[in-house]
């Protein structure tokens, strides 16, 4: 029984099964049985606080009273982000690497991965007009996978593309994975890294001649603070920290076409608006649909919150797909309405897709003005670019599964390039 007896606390002895259960709705589901934006329960064996919401969410960065070191679980790290990755740091080490992080994305580097995947699709298009249906989901993978390798400066060979781009997808759909989807995962993970290490070696050795403005070049001689190298590994992790969230984009532009195909009113808009009306409908693909669940941090020091002991060392989980559905921010949340964006201001703690807070401050993903542009791009080339059909299939997705998708990838036939 909680201490604190203001705040709910689930009488289960350990919801992990249930978290798993019920996926992205897992703490909105107990929000709502409790009327209550905060509670208490067990995953993993350990005391856990879940929060939801504006406030929480503005809490939750607040570096003073909360830390990542010890937030992610390993397995977690053993297939997504890697072992002691930037995610995972603190304090002046962390701001330092996200500093690096963020001039590699900074508008200049933005605008060289958008011409370049512009020029993938383009590409890809060709082959897709001799083609009965494609995948779409599948087919951006491979588009982003070379294109993300191009920008970076990483050589990658046309027969490795589809097995490289699969281990990319791979280690982001075994997230919450276990058996022996995790294990899949993990083999992924390690070919990816296995073959990341090598390019770092052979990039400081010189046996690699590679440009020196190149991410591959910058990130093999990126120095910490104390003037040193990282070693071969955690420069391996670090770069597939940048081309992975990169590739990952893919399934918000799945989502992006599943939208176009449920909402088909807004298919002329787009065609006729400007860059505004873009930007609106890409940001509500950003908020309607699910891709990261929630986020985790570990309390540094004791205080106390709404009623709530958070004592130091307590895993605190902050609701991000709750959050983008809070009906105390967001009018009707569970309508795609664009327009919403028409008005409201993108708030630091209120629209979090990719977490939220001050990206050069705090843990907010550096990647998410990437994210936007080649959101912008692939919306482009599904409205004006090319014609095709939609044939019968199961674009329904589900929310207790993470990360989400629709079941068939969103399939695609009769691609022809608009005249």
């Amino acid at each position: 029984m909680s201490m604190n007896k203001q705040v709910p606390h689930d009488k289960c002895i350990d919801n992990t099964l249930a978290l798993l259960q019920e996926g992205y709705l897992f703490i909105q589901n107990r929000v709502n049985r409790y009327q209550c934006h905060l509670f208490e329960t067990r995953l993993l064996g350990k005391k856990v606080i879940c929060m939801s919401g504006k406030e929480a969410s503005k809490l939750f960065y607040n570096t003073d009273l909360f830390k990542r070191k010890g937030a992610l679980p390993k397995r977690v790290q053993k297939t997504l982000f890697g072992v002691n990755a930037i995610q995972t740091m603190d304090d002046e080490g962390h701001i330092h690497r996200k500093m690096f992080f963020m001039s590699l994305l900074d508008q200049e580097y933005q605008k060289q991965l958008t011409e370049i995947t512009k020029k993938r699709w383009q590409a890809a298009i060709n082959n897709w007009e001799s083609t009965q249906q494609i995948v779409l989901f599948d087919e951006v993978n491979n588009i982003l996978s070379q294109s993300v390798c191009e920008w970076a400066g990483v050589p990658l060979q046309a027969s490795e593309v589809k097995n490289r781009a699969k281990d990319f997808s791979t280690m982001v759909n075994t997230l919450a994975s276990i058996g022996p989807m995790y294990w899949k995962g993990k083999r992924a993970r390690t070919r990816i890294e296995k073959w990341i290490r090598g390019m770092i070696a052979d990039t400081r050795s010189g046996k690699l001649n590679v440009e020196k403005s190149s991410v591959l070049y910058k990130l093999s001689f990126y120095e910490e603070l104390d003037d040193k190298l990282l070693n071969t590994q955690m420069a391996a992790i670090e770069l597939i920290n940048i081309l992975r969230p990169i590739v990952a984009i893919s399934r918000y532009i799945t989502f992006t076409a599943l939208a176009l195909y449920e909402n088909e009113e807004c298919i002329e808009k787009l065609r006729l608006g400007n860059e505004n009306t873009r930007e609106m409908f890409i940001q509500e693909v950003r908020r309607y649909y699910p891709f990261a669940p929630f986020l985790a941090a570990i309390v540094r020091k004791n205080f106390i919150w709404h009623g709530c002991k958070f004592k130091q060392g307590r895993l605190v989980l902050v609701d991000i797909y709750g959050t983008n559905h809070d009906p105390r921010i967001w009018v009707n949340p569970y309508e795609f309405r664009p327009e919403r964006f028409k008005e409201k201001k993108n708030g630091l703690f209120d629209f979090i897709p990719q977490g939220g807070g001050d990206p050069s401050k705090g843990h907010r993903c550096p990647g998410e003005g990437v994210t936007i542009e080649l959101m912008k791009v692939g919306l482009d080339f599904l409205i004006n670019q090319i014609e095709f059909k939609i044939p019968a299939q199961d674009l329904s997705y589900s929310l207790t599964k993470i990360p989400a998708l629709p079941a068939s990838g969103f399939i695609m036939s009769n691609i022809r390039v608009k005249l």
